[in-house]
């Protein structure tokens, strides 16, 4: 199971509660497209099709304190890490330097006072003394899809390995979401906010698993770790349902695949939030065996989930087992062989916030390939990386007309492609490389 063992049980004393978005208004599928037509048209942006989303940046704008905290910025971008502890002034500066601006909870003795005078954000498990401004989001609770299961049974209150969790049924994870959600504050201007796992990303049906995505949050995640998870690859109830075989298992492509399940889900009920991408930054298993995720595989694992329209990246920030036991990978030593490319993964991905949060346009470029092309400011963004069973070595991506120009610069390479007759080549070596181009129109 994919329940993170040290942290599962010491994260189960201290979560509490979010409330259910019944009252809060969504942005409906249909006035997100009439926003987006009107906003097209006045930005001169070409007339293509349009991927689904949620309303970017101002989707943030119907929670009071989301907005006041400035997440309906165009230029912010939620970078976070998951259960951090922040004790000091010096905690915060380390994980501000990595390019983090989120915590995604934190210890039950972190001072959160600190996030706030550093201009920080975080998603809490309780309204605590010193909530403030820098709490955008209230979390539920982490993968009880797993350890409540699909089911309408009676919670008896308990978290794993404190006894019997579910009364009358095997499964009760909807009387546990439903639980929670009570244990906050209604209608306080911020956003309830899960994880999820193997449950509604595998095991359960359809409807199931949608249950769990559209009726108690407001902004969702999935945490499956194809680089390092010993089970994923080969467990008929995992991966493979999915149609993920062993060869091609272990690839940053599966990532952008954890994004679509996901997307897919949240549109179930005509509603969509925001999904974020959940991204582990070494090796959060307790196998010693298992595979470390290295700084080429988090880059393009980060990438692919962006390109697979994530609207914010999480890192798992934790070693359970390997040679380097650690739960501040980002911090210490343990990270040492990560923490820069990270850091600098962070800083492009913060460069680029305006661009992401654009709604992107729909194009197939090149079917062995993972591809996202967005406008704005006069030019055009094309992202582009291997696809989950090929893409690497040389590719031919075809522009749409839109895109005439005579090169395409390529970000952050300090190099530029010719395009010839209306397409660009290029290499990608890995199938964890990617490529950020940028075409002038």
């Amino acid at each position: 199971m994919n329940i993170r063992p040290a942290l599962a049980l010491l994260a189960a004393a201290a979560l509490t509660a979010a409330c259910t978005t019944e009252n809060e208004p969504e942005a409906t599928p249909k006035a997100v497209a009439q926003q987006s037509s009107a906003a097209a048209a006045e930005s001169g942006a070409p007339a293509m099709t349009r991927v689904p989303w949620e309303g970017g940046p101002s989707y943030y704008a119907q929670f009071a304190k989301v907005k006041a905290a400035g997440w309906d910025d165009p230029g912010f971008f939620p970078i976070g890490v998951w259960y951090e502890g922040v004790h000091s002034a010096e905690d915060v500066a380390k994980d501000k330097g990595a390019g983090l601006n989120t915590y995604v909870m934190v210890t039950a003795d972190s001072k959160v006072n600190l996030i706030e005078r550093a201009g920080m954000h975080a998603m809490t498990s309780e309204s605590r003394p010193d909530s403030g401004a820098e709490t955008t989001a209230w979390i539920l609770n982490d993968e009880v899809d797993m350890w409540g299961g699909a089911g309408d049974g009676a919670w008896s209150g308990k978290y794993p390995g404190e006894g019997e969790i579910c009364t009358r049924s095997k499964s009760c994870g909807y009387d546990i979401m439903r639980k929670l959600s009570g244990e906050l504050p209604a209608d306080d201007g911020r956003m309830r906010y899960a994880n999820f796992g193997k449950g509604v990303m595998f095991w359960q049906t359809d409807d199931e698993a949608a249950k769990f995505v559209n009726e108690y949050t407001s902004a969702v995640s999935n945490d499956i770790y194809w680089y390092t998870d010993p089970n994923v690859c080969s467990s008929g109830s995992e991966g493979p349902s999915l149609g993920v075989e062993e060869d091609s298992c272990r690839r940053a492509a599966n990532y952008g695949l954890t994004m679509d399940r996901m997307r897919e889900l949240d549109a179930a009920d005509g509603k969509r939030q925001p999904v974020y991408a959940f991204i582990e930054v070494g090796h959060p298993f307790t196998e010693d065996d298992a595979p470390t995720i290295n700084a080429g595989q988090i880059a393009g694992a980060v990438v692919n989930s962006l390109i697979h329209e994530a609207r914010g990246i999480l890192y798992f920030n934790h070693n359970f087992g390997g040679p380097c036991i650690s739960q501040h990978v980002l911090r210490d030593a343990c990270g040492k062989a990560v923490r820069p490319a990270v850091t600098e993964l962070n800083r492009r991905i913060t460069s680029l916030a305006e661009v992401l949060n654009t709604q992107s346009y729909r194009w197939a470029f090149n079917p062995d390939l993972d591809t996202m092309l967005k406008a704005h400011d006069g030019s055009f963004y094309l992202f582009a990386m291997p696809g989950r069973s090929g893409g690497t070595g040389e590719q031919k991506l075809e522009l749409p007309t839109e895109l005439a120009a005579a090169s395409a610069e390529v970000l952050f390479e300090n190099r530029s492609v010719p395009i010839h007759d209306g397409s660009i080549t290029d290499t990608f070596a890995k199938e964890f490389s990617y490529h950020i181009y940028r075409i002038r129109s």
